[in-house]
């Protein structure tokens, strides 16, 4: 686990310290829903700085923690490789990729005083024991101002794992282009 938060932590910051010679080729933003599941903090590059139309990768990373009478923990970190095609400042965006799941909901039986711990997180469609992975799709509409500045984005992100495919999970996130 630790490894993983490491390597997505060395990736950020390489991409970071590179400036784009494009404005709007990398962004940073928040999407609620989308491939994070819940929510997720993300970072988005072209592999080619100069070329907004290219092929591109987004990282990311979402989750909660508490602890009222029991103890909840989800990560979760998208994954995606995606494409946009538009011009100016409307693109379509086409994608997919993966998303890792772990969870943890640990509580203790009053009864029996026996400690007992889900591993499974049962969100739409059922990851069974985790970590475990959720496959995304991206079908949607991004905004990049020319000059950078604030994006938005809307999308449809179909998941699916081993236990089924959900057509109709959506994504709206808020941020930074530059």
């Amino acid at each position: 686990m630790k490894k993983l938060l490491i390597l997505f932590c060395f990736v950020f910051l390489v991409q970071f310290s590179v400036l784009a010679q494009v404005p709007g080729s990398q962004s940073v933003y928040v999407e609620l829903g989308g491939a994070g599941l819940a929510y997720s903090f993300n970072y988005d590059f072209r592999f080619d700085k100069n070329d907004i139309n290219s092929w591109g990768m987004r990282l990311g990373a979402g989750g909660w923690a508490t602890n009222w009478g029991n103890r909840e923990r989800l990560l979760t970190m998208p994954f995606q490789l995606n494409k946009l095609f538009g011009s100016q400042k409307h693109f379509f965006e086409l994608g997919g990729g993966a998303t890792f799941v772990y969870y943890r909901d640990q509580w203790n039986n009053s009864w029996s005083g026996e400690t007992i711990l889900y591993k499974d997180f049962d969100f739409i469609l059922n990851t069974g024991d985790t970590p475990a992975f959720m496959g995304t799709l991206n079908f949607g509409y991004r905004r990049i101002p020319v000059d950078g500045g604030f994006t938005f984005k809307a999308n449809l992100t179909p998941i699916f794992n081993q236990n089924g495919f959900w057509p109709l999970w959506v994504g709206v996130g808020f941020g930074y282009a530059f």
